[in-house]
């Protein structure tokens, strides 16, 4: 019998944190490659992935192709990836690498305070995962792999 409750409260554990450490998102307001104001809020009700770049970050390079992909084949299910910049470089190199790697997801310009407001290293890319409901799932430091989009984000997707 102990043997039996002490099983199900280590499976039940897990499911404790994981609950304790979700957060609502916090209320962010950006400007895109246009000029327009983004909030974050406009997207409730998809599953976001927030994706922390720069121009000159290599793995944040590396990354983008699978997140073009990604936001192609899930947009139907819910999926809504969005680029924030970090630290913010001109408008024009911006553009540029946006057309080169044909980036197919709203592209926004952060600072290092919103980039703050999720995580405090100075990893790029970082790519904070958020839920349907405004909630913080997941964040993940470097590049997302293929794995972790299965583990972490399709599950969230209908």
């Amino acid at each position: 019998m102990r043997v039996l409750i002490l099983v199900l409260l280590l499976a039940a554990f897990p499911v404790v944190v994981i609950a304790q450490g979700r957060s609502k998102a916090p209320s962010l307001e950006l400007r895109d490659l246009r000029g327009r104001t983004v909030r974050l809020s406009d997207y409730k009700g998809k599953v976001v992935l927030l994706n922390f770049w720069a121009t000159w970050c290599p793995p944040c390079r590396a990354e983008m192709p699978d997140l073009v992909k990604w936001q192609r084949e899930y947009r139907s299910r819910g999926l809504q990836v969005i680029g924030v910049t970090y630290p913010p470089t001109e408008t024009s190199e911006v553009r540029q690498f946006v057309r080169t790697v044909k980036v197919n997801y709203p592209i926004l310009f952060g600072s290092a305070e919103t980039k703050a407001l999720f995580e405090q290293s100075d990893t790029l890319p970082v790519t904070v995962v958020i839920d349907r409901d405004g909630n913080i799932d997941d964040l993940i430091q470097g590049i997302i792999l293929p794995e972790e989009f299965e583990q972490k984000v399709k599950p969230l997707l209908r």
